[in-house]
Order: C-alpha cells, then structure tokens, then sequence
C-alpha cells in the first residue's frame, strides 16, 4: 500500500515538477535614450545580471544593473547622471516581472514591470517585448517608456535648457533555461 502511495505522489507531482523551470541572464545591453535640443546622448550598460523561476504556470524574473555601469562615452555626463539618479544613494536598478509560463515562446510578449530606480517604485503595464528562440535560449528585446517624472528626477539643464522627460530604455537579453 506504502509502494502505491509513493507511485500516486509522484504521478500527481509530476506536472508541477515539468513546470518547474530556471531561466538565467546570458548577456544584455540596455540602453537610456536623452535628448537635449542641442544634442542626443545614449548610455549603455551591459552588466544586467538576473534569473527566473517558473513554477505553477507562472514565471517570475529579476533582473538588476548597477547604476554606475552604463557609459555613455562621456565620464562629465556619466558623473551627473550618476548624480541627479542619486545613484550612491541607490546604487541599483532593479526590474520584476511576472508572466504566464505559457507566453514564454517566440512572438510578441506583453508584461507588466515593476522597477526600482533613484530611490522610487514605478509600474509599467502591458510593456510589449519581442521573443525569438535561438536554440534553446529565449532573446527578448523591447523598450521601457520611462520618464523623469516616474522617478522624481529633475531635468538636468544644459545652457539652461533641459533635457526631454522621456527616457526610454531599449531592451535586448538573451536568457538560457537552467
């Protein structure tokens, strides 16, 4: 009776372990956007580390970067951003996400984010990304609309002209099943 107990166990915990699935952050560029009226700047960073976890139908992903890590080619601006993000204060951006395990395949991929930047919490919903399989690694690509308001953060000025709210993020990170 014990033998067909443990068989029934297992029967009945199989489906929730097949579910069961970790996703680690192979590479990633991420990349702010800033538009001055005089100029365009982009800083990028490619030190994002993050993992996922899927269990139940449902997958959760965190992702993080430090603050100090995207360049943008200039160390002036890269120095004032670090200062009007607060980023010794705040040392990290730090992305959640959480989607049905059924929507992690090639195509289009609407998720809801939660990020945590210059010492604020902001939700973003029904952010499209894009999915493509490369073997069995999953790429995801798509843009993040942040703005200065959503964090709190004041316009940086040059010759006393600021720069524009928007800041989005673009997006590229290939994730490998662990």
């Amino acid at each position: 009776m014990k033998k067909w107990l443990g068989v029934a166990v297992l029967l009945l915990a199989a489906p929730a372990m097949a579910q069961a699935r970790t996703w680690q952050l192979q590479s990633s560029t991420l990349t702010y956007h800033v538009v001055h009226p005089l100029h365009h700047a982009e800083g990028v960073s490619h030190a994002a580390r993050g993992k996922g976890v899927c269990q139940a139908g449902t997958c959760n992903f965190l992702v993080a970067a430090p603050v100090k890590s995207f360049q943008s080619g200039d160390t002036n601006r890269d120095l004032h951003m670090l200062q009007v993000t607060r980023g010794a204060q705040y040392p990290m951006v730090v992305v959640r996400v959480t989607v049905p395990l059924a929507e992690l395949h090639p195509g289009t991929l609407k998720a809801d984010l939660e990020v945590q930047f210059a010492g604020q919490d902001v939700h973003y919903a029904q952010v499209p990304f894009q999915i493509s399989a490369q073997g069995k690694d999953l790429v995801l690509s798509g843009t993040v609309p942040a703005t200065l308001t959503d964090f709190k953060i004041t316009p940086p000025e040059l010759l006393m002209m600021p720069i524009r709210n928007q800041i989005p993020v673009t997006v590229r990170m290939t994730w490998a099943p662990g």
